[in-house]
């Protein structure tokens, strides 16, 4: 898993642990939380998918 995405998965798990206590206290703040949830997650995805995809060209290329 490339550094970067492991990074966004961490960000994303603490964002949904933080959004729990948010709301658990009765905090509206918990929706930032979720948001930027969202959006760590979707940068893991993406981190790991552009890895997959250099991969899979350098085996192409390597190939012939």
């Amino acid at each position: 898993m490339p550094r970067l995405a492991l990074y966004a998965v961490v960000i994303c798990v603490l964002a949904v642990a933080a959004a729990v206590v948010s709301f658990m206290k009765g905090s509206w703040l918990g929706i930032v939380w979720v948001l930027m949830a969202g959006v760590s997650s979707n940068t893991a995805v993406y981190y790991i998918r552009r890895a997959k995809a250099e991969k899979a060209l350098k085996a192409a290329k390597a190939s012939g």
